[in-house]
């Protein structure tokens, strides 16, 4: 293969803040693999230059947490995406995947970069029989995915930077119905595909974790909050405390980059004080 699993040959770029990276961070941690993959975190800040590296000027928010660049001390995460193909222009997301040896970007959909960390590494993890996503449960947990991110990971999206009314309702009840939706499924079972965790559990749970301390009050997604569904605040409160995964979950992070980056729903940068409920 053109990008074999070994230790040390491959980094990921991540944000706290951005609940596409956090996926991968979790499976990371889940999976153990943090020994082998290295990783480095953003500013929280998105500018108009996009992810940085390092506070770079007057609008950069200090951060204690935000490392540089440790391979080639890039000051944007688009120097990146230029040092794998100085002709790219698309957008410069994260999470990437990086392979140091050949200086080049192996993924940026962290769908795939998950399944990846899932399967492709086991001989160096530490936790190689977990298995999220096993051939049994693959069609179950595809269904699942498609109608989380319709109606939650991208629902609250759609509802948060709706520029008309009657957009900004349909989305929202959307968000609403499928949260009552996860509700009603952990009522009968402990995670949201089967009675073990799976990367549709991983895929919620960046959602979920956000949705009180931000969703709720920034995108308007306020029918219900999660504190309030006692099937699913005690599914993210299991999946918070499992081993490796609370650390993946910066709430300076999180707040302060919805709350400061999007100036367009929140002109005078005010971050609100709750972090969401005790988990």
């Amino acid at each position: 293969p053109q990008y074999p699993p070994s230790p040390n040959r491959y980094h990921i770029y991540v944000a706290y803040a951005c609940p596409w990276a956090h996926r991968t961070l979790v499976v990371l941690k889940l999976k153990g693999l943090d020994h082998v993959i290295s990783h480095s975190v953003v500013n929280y800040y998105m500018g108009p230059n996009g992810w940085s590296f390092t506070p770079s000027d007057s609008e950069t928010v200090e951060d204690d947490v935000s490392t540089k660049d440790p391979l080639y001390k890039c000051q944007y995460l688009s120097e990146i995406y230029k040092k794998a193909n100085p002709d790219y222009t698309g957008r410069f997301t994260v999470p990437v995947l990086w392979d140091k040896l050949t200086h080049t970007i192996v993924n940026n959909e962290s769908a795939e970069i998950i399944r990846m960390l899932n399967s492709q590494f086991n001989e160096f993890a530490k936790n190689p029989l977990l298995d999220l996503y096993p051939l049994e449960l693959q069609s179950q947990i595809d269904a699942v995915n498609t109608w989380v991110y319709d109606r939650l990971n991208n629902g609250v999206y759609k509802a948060g930077f709706a520029t008309a009314q009657a957009e900004y309702e349909k989305n929202a009840i959307l968000v609403r119905d499928g949260l009552l939706e996860c509700e009603k499924i952990l009522s009968k079972q402990a995670f949201i595909v089967s009675d073990k965790i799976t990367e549709a559990d991983v895929r919620l749970f960046t959602t979920i974790v956000r949705f009180d301390p931000v969703y709720f009050g920034h995108f308007k997604c306020n029918l219900i909050a999660v504190k309030d569904l006692p099937h699913l605040f005690a599914w993210l409160k299991k999946i918070y405390n499992m081993e490796g995964v609370k650390e993946t979950v910066n709430m300076k992070h999180i707040k302060g980059h919805y709350y400061t980056s999007h100036i367009q729903i929140n002109p005078n940068k005010i971050i609100p004080l709750s972090n969401g409920p005790d988990l």
